[in-house]
């Protein structure tokens, strides 16, 4: 996506090209209200950022924004300094698994396989690496036993590790997760929660919509606030503070939600 903004300074064109993802002025809407207005974010490279804010605060909309499966008013977006469109191979995403048809007949490493269909070309010639490749990325998830198993037929958590293996198969720089532990049992958020880390601590950059405040300290190491418009960004010392929470959340904030501020 490239609509027409003003021209960036020096210093910010040097965050652009250092920036997995950024968006610049991005205004989405579903109405005449917006859900996201004039956003300006800017994720880092080799680290886990966490998007959070209550319900209806636009953090699914600017993910799915940025990525242009929705049609935002105005903003940029780029990765890398680059028009997005320019660097989805670098690029995987992991949806909300409450948006996908699950009753669509596959099989698990089917699933998986999709994640290669740029090396596997227009013929979907399927070689033995593919296949080799995919059933690594249900190993690394826990799920290489399922391999045959139709999608349709496992859990709600079994379902989420195997999207995750089908990103993982991309070999991508930059995961994208839209709520990836919404759902899922303590042992799937568990698994989940290793393999992000191992990507990050491999260089990789991974930004996922979150809910749950309690576990962001141990979780990420940045965070993006929204409602609506940004609340905060930045180090998760520095930006997730009872402040920024409740100017984000209000009312809505719960006690217990809190405890992780101390």
């Amino acid at each position: 996506m490239e609509l027409v903004t003003p021209e960036t300074g020096t210093e910010d064109r040097a965050l652009l090209e250092a920036s997995p993802l950024a968006v610049r002025g991005l205004t989405v809407s579903y109405g005449e209200k917006p859900a996201v207005f004039s956003v300006d974010a800017t994720f880092q490279p080799g680290v886990m950022t966490a998007i959070v804010g209550p319900n209806g605060a636009g953090k699914s909309t600017m993910l799915k924004a940025a990525l242009g499966i929705v049609t935002p008013l105005s903003g940029r977006v780029t990765a890398w300094g680059a028009p997005l469109d320019k660097m989805r191979d670098r690029i995987a995403y992991v949806p909300q698994r409450a948006s996908v048809d699950w009753d669509f007949p596959t099989r698990v490493l089917d699933v998986v396989m999709m994640g290669q269909y740029r090396q596997l070309g227009l013929l979907g010639r399927v070689r033995t690496e593919h296949m080799r490749t995919a059933l690594h990325c249900l190993e690394r998830v826990g799920m290489d036993g399922f391999a045959d198993r139709q999608i349709g037929q496992l859990s709600g958590g079994q379902q989420q590790r195997v999207f995750l293996a089908r990103a993982l198969a991309q070999d991508a720089d930059l995961y994208l997760l839209d709520e990836p532990f919404a759902g899922v049992d303590a042992a799937t958020e568990t698994a989940i929660i290793s393999v992000l880390k191992a990507l990050r601590d491999q260089g990789r950059t991974v930004v996922a919509v979150h809910h749950d405040l309690s576990t962001v300290p141990d979780y990420f190491d940045r965070v993006f606030v929204i409602n609506t418009s940004k609340v905060a960004e930045g180090p998760v010392s520095e930006a997730f503070t009872r402040t920024n929470l409740q100017e984000a959340y209000g009312g809505r904030l719960a006690a217990a939600q809190m405890g992780a501020l101390g």
